[in-house]
């Protein structure tokens, strides 16, 4: 079934990507004559009006081109490191006691950091387009590709996903230069590895594979590599779009790859052996392999006392099972078994009830579809907006709707608990798994009862179970039982007694 699931996702597709050709002599050598060069290169950047030509003329001819993208060099460092020595210093610094662009760049001629040379118009291309500055000479078969960066970057602000009370404020932004140091400052081993890779026929998009060496999974890490280098896709503009390539499996509603925007999260999963995955323009990083506890894991249970973050690992367990199961389970009780309910508390819910024109099933999933909607539109509305729409929506459906006896009381209280309770489940993405539980397990609850629950929790442990990250079972330490890891994964121990047992 997995290797079925594979070939399905890496399968060649027809889209709308497919079939656009390079213009003819892509792949052709750089002509040493000019006047040819600056004719094939306009006419491959043709309108695009980012693309900077600029000659210059030795002995009245057009004697050298550079070619850079406007707004994305450093125009400054460009005219003090490249134009000064070449055009203003004179001899012998001069172009012509060079004898070729080859030498330029072997005697270091330029004082940029990183200076290489192309010889294929494929290749040059392809650099001009990552905001490199290429120069070409007449009677030069070669151009000088010279690095000048410069891009416009958000600064290193607070996550807005995973906040703290007590760690770090740094988060990524969508600068994979600036994202890498903040791992680097944090990780000053030469055991931290950062394999470049290009993913994306297309968009060419940067992604760093990072690992500890020798402390990584090696299993792990062969198969990430592995999934990676299957990837056929000709876009890639966020690492979400990597992560649904490379899951083990994409139908489950739970995630399989840890997702964060902080570097120190990323920095404790590399110590611990996992690998991450850092893509440029993604303030998202992935992790691998992920588990199910993990999913209930906050930062900040690593900057606060083992005691308190127990009581809160506790708090978040229960809060995201009553999140699962609370509307199910008023369902049952209410429709099948109001027997299991006390008198008082069943006759206060009837006398609720009585001017409900809705089952109780159907008025709990509408509620549960109202509440979503409302949460829905608070995010995705402006910062400004979004809290009007919260208070109007509760005002509507809590005091209007209730008042109008079209919703009950009780159905409202528990479809406010059951949204208060997934908020306390710390990751966003892991959050979704419940939500859209919930619905099943209302419906397996409005049309069997109790039994109807009973299959939906079974069917949720066996899925649970059967699920893999990389090789790793998601629902370890408890299935497969790893008494070892259960220090770290169900309890937070103090750190020094992983120390003791550990041995280091």
């Amino acid at each position: 079934m997995r290797n079925s699931r594979n070939k399905l996702r890496n399968a060649p597709r027809v889209s709308k990507y497919e079939g656009l050709e390079e213009p003819a002599g892509f792949e052709n050598p750089i002509s040493a004559d000019l006047e040819s060069n600056i004719d094939f290169l306009k006419q491959v950047f043709h309108n695009c009006s980012d693309v900077v030509f600029r000659t210059f003329s030795i002995e009245g001819k057009p004697g050298m081109l550079m070619i850079y993208l406007d707004g994305m060099v450093d125009a400054r460092a460009f005219e003090q490191t490249v134009l000064q020595p070449l055009l203003y210093e004179g001899l012998p610094q001069g172009i012509e006691k060079l004898s070729s662009l080859k030498d330029a760049c072997d005697l270091q001629y330029f004082s940029a950091l990183q200076t290489k040379t192309a010889d294929r118009y494929s290749a040059l291309i392809c650099d001009i387009l990552k905001a490199q500055i290429a120069i070409l000479v007449d009677r030069e078969p070669l151009a000088l590709l010279i690095d000048m960066k410069k891009s416009e970057k958000r600064a290193v602000e607070e996550p807005s996903l995973e906040s703290t009370l007590r760690g770090p404020r740094e988060g990524f932004n969508e600068s994979l230069q600036v994202n890498l140091a903040l791992v680097r400052k944090r990780i000053p081993s030469h055991r931290l590895k950062l394999e470049p890779m290009e993913i994306g026929k297309l968009t060419r998009t940067g992604v760093i594979l990072a690992y500890m060496d020798g402390i990584v999974d090696a299993a792990v890490l062969t198969e990430v590599k592995n999934r990676l280098a299957k990837i056929e896709a000709s876009v890639i503009l966020e690492s979400e779009y990597i992560e649904e390539f490379i899951e083990d499996s994409p139908y489950s509603p739970f995630p399989q790859i840890q997702n964060t925007e902080r570097p120190d999260v990323i920095a404790s999963s590399l110590l611990d052996g996992k690998v991450a995955l850092l893509v440029d323009g993604a303030p998202c990083a992935l992790i691998m392999p992920m588990t199910f506890w993990v999913g209930l894991q906050a930062a900040d249970d690593y900057y606060e006392r083992f005691v308190y973050v127990n009581a809160m690992r506790l708090i978040r367990f229960t809060f995201s099972l009553v999140s699962l199961l609370a509307p199910a389970l008023y369902v049952t009780l209410t429709t099948f078994h109001q027997g299991m309910i006390p008198l008082v508390l069943m006759s206060s819910i009837s006398a609720a009830r009585e001017t409900s024109p809705f089952p109780t099933a159907i008025e709990t999933i509408l509620m549960e579809l109202v509440f979503e909607g409302l949460q829905e539109a608070g995010i995705r509305l402006p910062n400004r907006i979004g809290p009007l729409v919260s208070i109007v929506g509760a005002l509507v459906i809590g005091q209007a709707a209730v008042q109008a006896g079209i919703i009950s009381a009780p159905i409202v209280i528990v479809v406010s608990a059951t949204g208060i309770a997934s908020y306390a489940i710390p990751r966003y993405s892991f959050g979704i798994a419940f939500r859209l539980l919930r619905f099943v397990m209302l419906v397996l609850a409005s049309t069997l009862g109790l039994f109807g629950m009973a299959v939906g929790i079974m069917g949720i442990l066996i899925h649970l179970v059967s699920l893999k990250s990389f090789g790793v079972p998601y629902f370890s330490p408890v299935a497969p039982r790893i008494w070892k890891q259960m220090l770290d994964m169900i309890i937070r121990s103090p750190r020094w007694l992983r120390i003791r047992g550990s041995g280091s």
